[in-house]
């Protein structure tokens, strides 16, 4: 399983790496030493389409609420190797340092944000990791 996270978040990372392709603008050099919060869920079956909307628009919001989020994004699985395991949504957070993760962490609005969803969750997965990029 650990082994089936790490592909997932890698190719997570990569997604988000090479997105300039479909711009056409050049590559973005990746950010060496931020830390990149990754988060997978997959819903609960009674959960509706109208509630999923509602939970990505209140994790949507989080950036304007805490400040140290540097970076957000999002989008749903859409790998065809099936290795998801029911895992639906996918979110990158970026921060500077491991410290404004951990400020995130316990911040009101991301407490908040685990009530609106946490109702609504068959299955989590976090994994972080500080860009080692070169």
């Amino acid at each position: 399983m650990k082994r089936i996270l790490t592909i997932v978040a890698l190719a997570l990372l990569s997604v988000t790496t090479y997105a300039h392709t479909l711009t056409g603008d050049p590559p973005a050099k990746p950010m060496k030493n931020v830390v990149q919060h990754i988060v997978l869920f997959k819903f609960k079956p009674e959960t509706t389409q109208a509630k999923v909307k509602e939970i990505v628009a209140a994790f949507e919001a989080l950036p304007s609420k805490i400040k140290e989020i540097k970076g957000f994004q999002w989008g749903t699985n859409n790998s065809p190797e099936n290795h998801a395991h029911g895992l639906t949504h996918a979110f990158i957070l970026t921060f500077d340092s491991e410290k404004d993760r951990d400020t995130y962490l316990p911040h009101p609005a991301h407490k908040e944000f685990g009530t609106v969803v946490g109702p609504w969750i068959g299955e989590l997965t976090v994994v972080d990791f500080t860009n080692q990029a070169k």
